[in-house]
Formats: structure tokens, C-alpha cells, sequence
């Protein structure tokens, strides 16, 4: 804060200082002379401060050894310091380049406290340098009114406020000074001008420092003037058609001589034509233009100056600082020529179109327009003379047209054709070309290494001559389009050239098709060609391609190739892009003039997504994208495998249909098996007394309505004593299996007709209903003896409920065995029924289709139960064997009556007739028959 607070004391102390009112608002103490010193930068400087009494009454005794000398902050090193008294200090600087102001005079007080005494501000400068390169200029403003600017070098920077004055007088007469506004080099006097009167003029410069002054210039104004340039310019024209008069006014009146400066060129046209000086060097009004181009437009101007004689200048009146100048150019004047008649025939060449038939040619002629350098005026109408040559003898065709070119239907051969082009002053030379015939020979060498490229923003084409024989070429080009019908444009260059730029309108981003062609007398030569771009781009847009075939490793893409308008350059190449869904993209080039590709190790059964890119060297563009998905098979694997599973299944079916026919047999056992005839059974050969017969056929049954009853023996107790134990045994036996058959049914009469029946179920009752319903038969029940001893006179049979399965004999029956009893003798026997009802006190229908449902088959029983069977019969006395047999005899002789009789169970022990149980005779089966047991 005190460092501070002192630094704002000095400051405060320094300006009151150096800033005092006249009648002293401050008194000071000392001060610094010089007081406003103006130094040249690099000289010495020398100041000193002097100490008044102020100071001793101030700061007390004060001596000039306490004085510090300051540049701005900095204190000046005291080996500058000299003592001159007790009240002055001096300070030296050899060199001012580095002495900043303010410099400051200060006194050490006090308790070290230095005290700003007085300061001053040094301006270090340079004295102006002489002014260098004076020059003046007379310049005509109006007609009668001059000014004369001046311009110089005014030399260094003087860092200091430097003053010019340009000054001019006549001999004794000296005018006021021209003194610059904003610069320093150039001034303009306005008065004190005349001509034919030596004027002398000069630059003087002031400052601080010094003057200077530049070297006087002398010359009369009239040597120095700059006219307006000539105006009311015209151009009148001629009637030769290779002149032009030029006529204009000048506007400087004095009788000096004036020279003239003349250019003219042909309308947009970049060169100017100057006339040579010598012609145009004495004062005039018109000049005659002469070689010029017929029926042309030219643009004319002209300038002016005073002519300056080389005995003005060692008169003294003409200086090498005031020279005459060339007036600006006047406006433009423009004329045209006369017309002439044209100077040349126009540019031939034809395009052969085709043949419409055999020996026969379309051919395009064309011919450009005269350029109008050549054409000497408007050109009216074109004459077309086509003049077939030997061996035709065809008379010459006259065309007469104002358009430039002309369809000819022409047969095979060689033809002239001239064209001559008509003004309204006269005709051109004619042009001529011949067209050869097909395969003529004499024809010029075809060229050779036709390129074509860009150059300074232009197409330009160049080639190699094969030979010297051409005397002109055709460049003849098109642009390329997707039509057939695209235009050609052409221009005809001379037998020397070896390339040229294609005049025409030429496109950015267009295809052009350029074909040079060697032209002499003969006719044109073979056509070399080439394309090429001025500027290539991107592609407008990029390929779309397609799948062709899908296998399974590998599919075939295919694309139509861009159109030559949306290439906009060459293509370089396609660039096909290809993944898997959420895969890797592969990249694969395609050479630019493929038009499918195969895209190989692909995986089976995958969905890729393909897309396609055209590449030029500026750009690339991508079509659209499309996705497929590869097959799960490849050609040829389904049809390995289902070609041999059909084989292997129609070889199967055939096999299968052979055995089945070998075995139709078989088959139709299991299948449709053969109803038994319950009549055919051997059931008769247990009687004697019942002969076998064989019926033809199923109407030789019982009339509808009749049935068969059941002969009911019963043995009482009492009766038993009548019968030897011999005679009751098979009754004892039959006693057996008639308990086991209560328990389960042996399948010949499971249930007696006091009890309800039961069916016997096949094993595969759901699988085969047809066969269990057709392979089973009901037979009757057969009970031995007579009611109470009585023997009836008829037998009597009852439909039964077993499922006992057909016998063998049954189905065949030409197997089947006569029975032969000891009732042969009796020939009133009564034939067996084929179906056999049984009557349980109750009536029941007769129905073939109800008893064949309830049928199935059981296995057959083996021969030791029949032996055991016959064996028991013939243990009996004679007496009881005959009793037997003719109980049985009785019991299997039906009814003469039909009558149904009350089933009765026969009682073989001694209980009542209530208490006795019912069965039926047990039977057994053997092969060929059933047998009693």
C-alpha cells in the first residue's frame, strides 16, 4: 500500500511540475532546459536540470548531487550524470535512438524519498529528405480548360510533421503554392496555366529539422498536354468490300500538329489490329481502313496527342519530365464490308445410312456452313451436283437447297458429289467428295492410336498418320445414348494436323463415341474410333441385380448393365457386396463387361442379403439390395432319395402282391372262412341209427318254422337200481364234466337250459367281428335214455349255445364219412336238420343270421379223450349196450312232429325229480366229428 501510495504522490508531483499556469499555481523548484527539444534520431542530446530556492525552502538544503535523471521509469545510469554547480545537474545521451520520453529531473529528500522536480518530452525526428522524381502532366478537362497535377517522391519517414509546397512561376511571375491534401507526393494546380510560355516548377518540404527542395523542372505545357480523346467517331462503308472510312472530330484548337494512334478488329474477336503510325502522323479527321474482310463486322477506335518534335527539346521547351501522352480511346465505331463472293466451298462429308436392298444404298450428305470469313456475305442457297462415275451410266442429279444436307439413294458404286454455295454476289468454288464404291481399293491408310482426353477444359483428339496420303481428316463423334437415333456432328481438319480440339457443344458426364477418318481424292479411308468423357462423375445410380439360380452352395447373380446416360464415366468396375443376416459383408470386383456372376461356398439353407456397385474413377453408387436364401438340398439329392424309397416301395407292393396270390388261399381261410354245414357233421355217426346224408344246398333245410326239440330223459333214485354200474358209468362221467363245465364252459354246451346261456368271446372280439360271427355254429344238446324209461319213438335235437368251431369235415365235405351203426338195418331212419333249435318252455326265433353272430371258434380235442370215450361205451353187457344205443338212437331221431319238448336235466343220483340237476351231454371233438365221451 505505501509503495502504492508513493507511486500516486510522484505522479501527482510530476504533472503539476510540468503543467504551471502563467501567474504560478504551483511554484517549482527547479526545471529542464531545453524545454521542448526536437532531436535527430542517432544524435547526442545533453540536459540540465537547475535547482531554484524553492526547493531550498521546501526540502531544505537541497544540492545537485541529490538530482536522479528518469527516461518514463527507468533511471539513467549516473556515469551520464555531470555536476556543473551546486544547483544544476547535466545528463548526456550519445546516442538518442534509445531515449524514451518523458525525461524527468527528481531530488533525493528525506528519508530517501524522491521528489519529481520537472520533466520534458523529447521528440527524436529526421529533417525531410529532397523531394525526387518530379513530373507533371497537362491535362485536358473541357475544351478550353487545362489543370496541371504534379506527383513526386517525397523520400524518407521523417517521424515529425513534415510540410510540401509545390511551387511554379513564369520567368518573374510566381504564383501560390500547392500544398497537399491528403498525401505527401501529388498536388494539382488549377491556375496559371498557358501554353507557348516556359513554366518552371519545383516541391519544397519543411519540419523541426530542416528544409529541403527538388530539382526544377522546366517545359512548356503545350509539349506536356494530355487531349481529349477524338468523339463523334463513325465508320462509313464502302463500296469495295475490303474498306472501311473512319471519320471523327478533334477537340484541342491550337495549330499545333497532332498524331494519331488507330486499331480495328473483327466483332467478338479478342486481337486488335493497329494501323502503323507513319500513316496516321499529321493531324486529320478520317482515315481509310483497307484489307479487310468482306462482308465483316469490325469495331473501330482511334486516340490522340500532340506531336513532339525533336527540336522542342534543344530549344528547351521539351524536358524529359513533361512528355505528351496519348489521349483514351474513343468510343467504340463499328462497320461492316461490302459483300464479296466466297472465297471457298463449304466443309463435305456423308454418312452412309445402310442398305435397304441388295445393291443398293442410303447415303446422308452434309455440309457445313461457311464460316463467315470465307463466306464474304449471306449465303442464299447451296448447289448439290451427284454424278455417278464408270462403269454406271446414270445421268448426273441437280439439288438445289438452302438447308446443308440431303438424303441420296444411290446403287452400289462410285460417285462424285460437289456442293457450291451461292451469295448474292456470286458462287463459291465447289467442294467435292467421292463416295467409293464397297471394297474400292486406292483408299487412304485407316489412322493408327486415336486417343481422346481432356486439355485446358476442352476435349481434345489426336493421332498417327499412317502414311502421307490423306489430304484432310473427318473427326466425325456422337454422344453415346441408349437409342439408336442419337445425332453425329463432325469437322474436317487439314492433312497436316495431328489432333484438334472437338468443336461443339460438349458435355460433363456424357459418353462421346469419336471415329477419325483419312479424306483424299479417292473418297475417305477406314474410320479409328474411341470414347471418351470431358469430365466424369459418380454413377446416377447403381446396378440392380437379381438371382438366376439358387442351389445350395452357390448362387448365380445376375444384372443389367447400367445405361450409358447413368454411367456418367467409365466403369471401372462392379463391386458385389453380400452377407448373412447379421454377418460379415464380403466384397467381391467384377470385370465391367460380365453380366452374371456365381457367387460360390455359400451355406445350405441361409438368407444372404446382396447388393450391387458401380465404380468410376470419380465416384461409386450401390442399387438396391435383395435378399434369398440358399436350398437345403442340392440338385439331384432328393431325387437320390426318393427315387429309391419309391423303387424299394413298388418293388415291396409287388412282392406283397405276388405272395398274397400264392397264398390266396390262406388268406381267404383267415378272411372269409367257410360256413359248416351243420348237417354234413359227424355228429350222425353217433347213432347207428342215423345214416349220413349229404345235402346239396341250404334250401334242403327245414321249411321256415319247423324246429327240433330235446328228448328229456330223467332217472329217478328207483330207477337207478335197474342199471348196472357199467350201464352208469358214462352217466357218472358225464356227471364230471358236467360239474367242470358249470364251473367254466368247455365250449360245447356251457350252460344248461335252466340257467342263462353264455357266449363265448373271441380273443379279438373288436379286430375280427366278421370272422367270429362266421367261424362259430350253436349245435344241439343230446341227453341219453328216455323220460322215466321211456324210449322215444323219435329223435329229438335243441338248438344249443356252444361255440364250438367248425369241423374240417363240415368244411369239406367230400371228406365226410357215411356212419354206419347198429340202427343200419332200420330205413325209416330220419335225415339229420342242418340247425337245431332248442326250446327251454319257450319260444324262440328261427333266425340263421342270429345263431351265425354268435359263433366262435374253439381249438379241437385230442384223440385219447375219444379213445377213452369208445372205450367206455363197450363195457357194458350186450343187453345194456343195446338199452344205450338205443337211448341214443332215441335221442338223435328227431321228431316226426316238430313239436318242442320240456328240457329236462338227466338225474343221475337217487333225488327227486326237483332236486335233480339238468346238463347237457358233454362232447368232445375229435378229428372228422364229434363222438360222446
Amino acid at each position: 500500500m505505501v509503495t502504492k501510495c508513493s507511486w500516486s504522490i510522484q505522479a501527482v508531483w510530476t504533472l503539476l511540475s510540468i503543467y504551471s499556469f502563467a501567474d504560478g499555481l504551483v511554484k517549482l523548484c527547479g526545471q529542464i532546459t531545453p524545454e521542448s527539444p526536437v532531436v535527430p534520431i542517432g544524435s547526442s542530446f545533453t540536459a540540465v536540470c537547475i535547482l531554484n530556492d524553492n526547493c531550498q525552502n521546501m526540502y531544505g538544503s537541497v544540492h545537485a548531487s541529490q538530482i536522479i535523471w528518469k527516461t518514463k521509469n527507468k533511471v539513467v545510469s549516473e556515469e551520464q550524470y555531470s555536476i556543473i554547480n551546486h544547483t544544476a545537474s547535466q545528463v548526456t545521451f550519445n546516442d538518442t535512438s534509445t531515449l524514451v520520453s518523458p525525461l524527468t529531473c527528481n531530488i533525493l529528500v528525506e528519508g530517501n524519498i524522491e521528489q519529481n522536480i520537472y520533466g520534458i518530452h523529447v521528440q527524436l525526428g529526421l529533417p525531410p529528405e529532397k523531394p525526387k522524381n518530379l513530373t507533371c502532366l497537362v491535362i485536358q478537362i473541357e475544351k478550353d480548360k487545362y489543370s496541371l497535377p504534379c506527383t513526386w517522391e517525397p523520400g524518407w519517414n521523417t517521424f515529425l510533421n513534415t510540410k510540401y509546397y509545390l511551387k511554379h512561376r513564369w520567368a518573374e511571375d510566381t504564383f501560390d503554392d500547392c500544398i497537399p491534401n491528403s498525401t505527401n507526393s501529388t498536388c494539382t494546380i488549377e491556375d496559371g496555366i498557358s501554353f507557348f510560355v516556359t513554366t518552371e516548377v519545383w516541391v519544397e518540404a519543411k519540419n523541426d529539422l530542416g528544409t529541403a527542395e527538388s530539382e526544377h523542372i522546366t517545359f512548356d505545357p503545350t509539349t506536356c498536354v494530355k487531349l481529349l480523346p477524338p468523339h463523334k467517331v463513325s465508320v462509313n462503308i464502302s463500296e469495295l468490300p475490303t474498306v472501311l472510312k473512319l471519320s471523327w472530330e478533334n477537340r484541342f484548337d491550337t495549330n499545333l500538329d497532332l498524331e494519331y494512334n488507330i486499331r480495328y478488329k473483327v466483332t467478338d474477336s479478342l486481337d486488335w489490329l493497329e494501323v502503323p503510325p507513319e500513316d496516321t502522323a499529321t493531324r486529320r479527321t478520317s482515315f481509310i481502313l483497307q484489307d479487310l474482310k468482306p462482308h465483316t463486322k469490325y469495331v473501330c477506335q482511334l486516340r490522340s496527342k500532340v506531336k513532339n518534335w525533336t527540336n522542342m527539346k534543344g530549344s528547351g521547351m521539351l524536358s524529359d519530365n513533361c512528355r505528351s501522352h496519348w489521349s483514351d480511346w474513343s468510343k467504340e465505331a463499328v462497320g461492316v464490308t461490302a459483300e464479296d463472293k466466297p472465297s471457298k466451298g463449304p466443309a463435305l462429308w456423308r454418312k452412309i445410312i445402310g442398305s435397304p436392298s441388295p445393291g443398293n444404298r442410303t447415303v446422308l450428305l452434309t455440309w457445313k456452313e461457311l464460316d463467315p470469313s470465307v463466306a464474304n456475305g449471306i449465303i442464299l442457297r447451296y448447289e448439290v451436283n451427284v454424278t455417278a462415275k464408270p462403269p454406271l451410266s446414270l445421268p448426273p442429279e441437280f439439288f438445289s437447297l438452302n438447308t446443308t444436307q440431303q438424303m441420296l439413294h444411290i446403287q452400289d458404286g462410285t460417285y462424285e458429289v460437289k456442293v457450291t454455295a451461292y451469295n448474292s454476289i456470286s458462287r463459291s468454288p465447289a467442294s467435292v467428295l467421292v463416295i467409293p464404291a464397297p471394297n474400292s481399293k486406292g483408299l487412304p491408310a485407316a489412322v493408327k492410336d486415336v486417343e481422346a482426353f481432356r486439355k485446358d477444359g476442352r476435349l481434345w483428339v489426336e493421332w498417327t498418320a499412317a502414311n502421307d496420303n490423306a489430304d484432310k481428316y473427318i473427326i466425325e463423334w456422337c454422344e453415346q445414348c441408349n437409342s439408336s437415333s442419337c445425332s453425329f456432328e463432325w469437322q474436317q481438319e487439314p492433312g497436316t494436323a495431328r489432333g484438334s480440339f472437338l468443336r461443339g457443344n460438349i458435355k460433363q458426364f456424357k459418353c462421346y463415341l469419336i471415329t477419325v477418318y483419312p479424306l483424299n481424292t479417292n473418297g475417305p479411308g477406314a474410320g479409328k474410333s474411341t470414347r471418351a468423357y470431358l469430365l466424369e462423375g459418380e454413377p446416377a445410380k447403381g446396378p440392380s441385380v437379381q438371382t438366376k439360380k439358387v442351389r445350395k452352395n452357390e448362387a448365380i447373380l445376375e444384372w443389367e448393365p447400367l445405361s450409358v446416360a447413368e454411367q456418367n464415366g467409365f466403369i471401372s468396375y462392379y463391386a458385389i457386396y453380400y452377407k448373412m443376416n447379421n454377418g460379415n459383408e464380403t466384397v467381391i470386383n467384377v470385370d465391367p463387361t460380365k453380366r452374371e456372376y456365381v457367387l460360390p461356398s455359400l451355406s445350405s439353407d441361409t438368407s444372404y442379403v446382396v447388393q450391387m456397385e458401380a465404380v468410376t474413377e470419380k465416384g461409386r453408387k450401390r442399387g438396391p439390395s435383395i435378399t434369398f436364401t440358399t436350398q437345403k438340398f442340392a440338385e439331384g439329392e432328393i431325387e437320390a432319395i426318393v427315387v429309391p424309397v419309391c423303387l424299394a416301395f413298388l418293388l415291396s407292393t409287388l412282392l406283397g402282391v405276388l405272395f398274397c396270390f400264392n397264398k390266396r388261399d390262406v388268406i381267404k381261410k383267415h378272411i372269409w372262412p367257410n360256413v359248416p354245414d351243420p348237417s354234413k357233421s359227424v355228429i350222425a355217426q353217433w347213432s347207428p341209427q342215423t345214416p349220413s346224408k349229404h345235402f346239396d344246398s341250404k334250401e334242403q333245410i327245414y321249411p321256415e318254422g319247423s324246429f327240433t326239440d330235446v328228448s328229456v330223459v330223467e332217472i329217478e333214485a328207483d330207477d337207478k337200481k335197474s342199471f348196472s354200474e357199467q350201464d352208469l358209468k358214462p352217466f357218472d362221467l358225464l356227471k364230471k364234466e358236467k360239474n367242470a363245465s358249470e364251473g367254466h364252459s368247455s365250449g360245447i354246451g356251457g350252460s344248461s337250459c335252466m340257467s342263462s346261456p353264455r357266449q363265448s368271446v373271441s380273443d379279438s372280439d373288436e379286430g375280427e367281428p366278421a370272422q367270429n360271427t362266421s367261424s362259430t355254429v350253436q349245435y344241439s344238446t343230446v341227453v341219453l335214455n328216455g323220460y322215466r324209461d321211456q324210449i322215444p319213438s323219435v329223435q329229438v335235437f335243441s338248438r344249443s349255445e356252444s361255440t364250438q368251431p367248425l369241423l374240417d369235415s363240415e368244411e369239406r365235405p367230400e371228406e365226410q364219412q357215411v356212419a354206419d351203426g347198429g340202427g343200419g338195418g332200420n330205413g325209416g331212419s330220419t335225415p339229420v336238420h342242418r340247425y337245431f333249435k332248442q326250446n327251454c318252455n319257450r319260444e324262440e326265433p328261427f333266425a340263421e343270421e342270429s345263431h351265425l353272430g354268435k359263433v366262435k371258434q374253439i381249438s379241437p380235442i385230442n384223440e385219447e379223450d375219444i379213445a377213452g370215450l369208445q372205450a367206455s361205451q363197450t363195457c357194458g353187457s350186450v343187453p345194456e349196450r343195446e338199452g344205450q344205443e338205443a337211448a341214443f338212437a332215441g335221442a338223435f331221431h328227431p321228431s316226426p312232429e316238430g313239436q318242442t319238448g320240456q328240457c329236462e336235466t338227466v338225474g343221475i343220483n337217487a333225488v327227486t325229480e326237483d332236486e335233480l340237476p339238468k346238463c347237457y351231454l358233454p362232447q368232445t371233438v375229435r378229428q372228422g366229428g364229434y363222438m360222446p365221451q
